[in-house]
C-alpha cells in the first residue's frame, strides 16, 4: 500500500481544506497498519443534471481514494432532493417530486461511472433510511442543531439580513446530509467549498452517535469557459463529460490562459513536477500546454487515440484555417428570403447561430462573423446578404454552418 505521506501528498493536490488535518492523517496511518481501508463518501442529489467538468472535481477525488485502496461510498440523495441544498444560495430552492428523483436518479450512476469505478463503489440512497423516519425520528434529528447555530451558515445570514424567505424545511438539509455519514459511518467526506458547513454537521452529529468524527475535504468550485464564472450548463461555461471528443477539445481550446493551472490541478493526473514545465512560458509556448491540457481531458473520457485525433482536427482549422471536414448543414427556406437575401443580423438568427437579433448584432460588430471559401469578415448587421445553396457562415471559433434552401 502507497505510504500515508505519498497518500496525502497525492490527495491534498487541488484540495481547498483539510479539517482536521492531523486526524486526516491518524486515519491513513491506522488503515495502513490495519489493512482496513477508510470508507470515503460523496453525496449527490439527483437533481437532473447534465454531469460536466464541474461535477467531477469532487468525483475525481473520490476516484484517486479508489486507486489508493480505500471504499468510495456514493450517497445517492432521494430524499435530500426533495428538500433542496441552501448551500451558496441566496433564495431557497425548489425541491423535487419523488417521479422526477426516480427518473433522474436512473441516469446518474451512468454519467458518474464515466469517472469512478462504479463495481467496486458503495452506492446507498438515502430513501434507505429516511424513508423509516417516523415524526418521532424527525424531532430528535432537529434536537441535534440549534437555531443559532444553523444561522451561522453564511448563505442563511445573507438571506436573513436581506428579508429573502429561509424555509424551515431548508434547515433539515444539513442534518439530513449529517445523518447520511451517520449511517453509513463515513471516515471522510467530500464536499465543493460552499459544503463545509454541512460537512461539519456530520461530525458532530457522528459524535453524538458515538462513532469517530469524518474528516472534511473542501474543493474548489472550477471556473467555467469565461474564465471567471463557476461552470454551470445555464451559463453555456461548461465542458460535458457526454460530449463528443471534437467539442471537448474545441472548448478547452478556448479558455483563457489563466485558467490552466487550475484546469490541469483539477481535472489531470499529470504530476507537478510536469505541470510547473508545462505552465513556464519560458520553457513551453502556452498554445502547446493548453493543446495538452485539452487531450489530457479528452483521453480521459474518450480515449488515448481519439484525443490525437481531436488534436490534429483542431489544428488543421484552426493553426491551418480550414473549415472541419463535415460542416453541419441547416435548412432555410427559399420563401423567407426578399430578393433573394436577408440581412446579416437576421440570416444568424435564421440558421440558429444566434438567439436573437440583439445578440446577432454584437457578434457582428464584435467582428466575430465572416462568410464563404474567402472569410470575408462582416461588420454591418444590417448587410443584405444574398443567400446561394452551400453558403458557409461562421461564427466566432467554433460555430460555422453551411445552407441547404429548401
Amino acid at each position: 500500500m502507497t505510504s500515508v505521506a505519498e497518500q496525502i501528498t497525492l490527495l491534498r493536490r487541488g484540495v481547498e481544506q483539510i479539517v482536521p488535518e492531523d486526524e486526516f492523517a491518524k486515519k491513513l496511518e491506522r488503515s495502513r497498519a490495519t489493512g482496513k481501508p477508510l470508507r470515503i463518501k460523496y453525496g449527490i442529489d439527483p437533481t437532473g443534471i447534465d454531469v460536466h467538468l464541474g461535477h467531477t472535481v469532487p468525483l475525481r477525488k473520490l476516484r484517486l481514494f479508489q486507486e489508493l485502496g480505500h471504499q468510495a461510498v456514493l450517497i445517492l440523495g432521494d430524499y435530500t432532493a426533495m428538500v433542496g441544498d441552501p448551500s451558496g444560495r441566496d433564495q431557497s430552492r425548489k425541491g423535487l417530486t419523488r417521479e422526477q428523483i426516480e427518473k433522474n436518479a436512473r441516469d446518474y450512476l451512468k454519467q458518474v461511472g464515466r469517472v469512478i469505478d462504479i463495481s467496486k463503489t458503495e452506492v446507498r440512497y438515502n430513501g434507505e433510511w429516511f424513508g423509516r423516519f417516523t415524526f418521532g425520528d424527525v424531532l430528535a434529528l432537529t434536537g441535534q442543531i440549534t437555531v443559532q447555530r444553523m444561522l451561522e451558515r453564511d448563505d442563511f445570514t445573507k438571506r436573513h439580513k436581506a428579508g429573502t424567505p429561509i424555509y424551515l424545511s431548508e434547515c433539515l438539509y444539513p442534518l439530513m446530509q449529517g445523518r447520511d455519514s451517520v449511517e453509513i459511518q463515513a471516515d471522510v467526506e467530500l464536499g465543493g467549498s460552499e459544503q463545509l458547513y454541512n460537512l461539519m454537521v456530520g461530525r458532530n452529529l457522528q459524535v453524538d452517535a458515538g462513532q469517530e468524527p469524518q474528516i472534511c475535504i473542501t474543493l474548489p468550485i472550477l471556473r467555467g469557459l469565461d474564465g471567471t464564472r463557476r461552470m454551470g450548463k445555464s451559463l453555456g461555461n461548461y465542458v460535458g463529460v457526454g460530449e463528443p471528443a471534437q467539442v471537448q477539445f474545441d472548448k478547452t481550446m478556448s479558455i483563457p490562459d489563466t485558467l490552466m493551472q487550475e484546469w490541469f490541478e483539477l481535472l489531470t493526473d499529470r504530476p507537478e513536477s510536469e505541470l510547473r514545465q508545462l505552465l513556464d512560458p519560458a520553457g513551453t509556448h502556452p498554445m502547446e500546454a493548453k493543446k495538452t491540457l485539452a487531450a489530457d481531458i479528452v483521453t480521459f473520457y474518450h480515449g488515448a487515440e481519439t484525443a490525437r485525433t481531436a488534436r490534429g482536427e483542431w489544428e488543421r482549422r484552426f493553426s491551418g484555417k480550414q473549415d472541419p471536414k463535415e460542416i453541419p448543414v441547416v435548412q432555410l427556406e427559399r420563401a423567407t428570403l426578399g430578393d433573394g437575401g436577408l440581412p446579416l443580423f437576421k440570416l444568424l438568427v435564421a440558421l440558429q447561430l444566434a438567439k436573437s437579433g440583439n445578440e446577432a448584432r454584437r457578434l457582428v460588430e464584435g467582428g466575430g462573423v465572416n462568410l464563404g471559401p474567402e472569410r470575408e469578415k462582416k461588420s454591418d448587421p444590417n448587410e443584405l446578404i444574398v443567400v446561394s445553396e452551400g453558403l458557409i457562415v461562421r461564427v466566432g471559433s467554433r460555430k460555422i454552418v453551411a445552407v441547404q434552401l429548401v
